[in-house]
This record gives structure tokens, sequence and C-alpha cells, in this order.
């Protein structure tokens, strides 16, 4: 097994990481460990148009129609 060092991390990730260890009943080390695997080897996300195709066909357009539909539509900032 390899090992890795890691330097310079600011006090606070070092805090939330014992914090996260005792929250796990484990070492830092091993809470580190669980993590990079957890980022780096984990389940990848779904891409938008993957959850898009997996979404059920739940009705018609004729369903989801404005109700209002001369008001003209909203703008957002």
């Amino acid at each position: 097994m390899a090992s890795l060092l890691v330097r310079n991390l600011d006090e606070r990730i070092v805090e939330a990481l014992k914090a996260r260890a005792v929250r796990h009943k484990r070492s830092a080390e091993a809470e580190h460990r669980a993590l990079l695997e957890q980022a780096l080897l984990g389940p990848r996300r779904k891409t938008f148009a993957q959850v898009l195709t997996s979404l059920p066909n739940v009705g018609r357009d004729t369903d989801f129609e404005r109700v209002n539909a001369e008001a003209p539509a909203r703008v957002f900032d």
C-alpha cells in the first residue's frame, strides 16, 4: 500500500476531519482514506440528460399547459 502526506492544511479542515471520524467511530486516518475512496472511486453522478431520460411519462403536454397563457412570462435576473 502507498502512503500519502498532505501538507499545509487549514486547521479547520483537520478539525472537521477529526470530528467526522469521531461521528463514524474511526480514526482520522481511516476517515481520510474513506473520504478519498468515496470522492475518487465512488459512483459517478448522472448527467442532466441521463436524469431527464430516466423521468417517467406522467401525462400529456396538455396536462401541463399554462393556466394563464395570455400573461407575459416573468423574467428573473
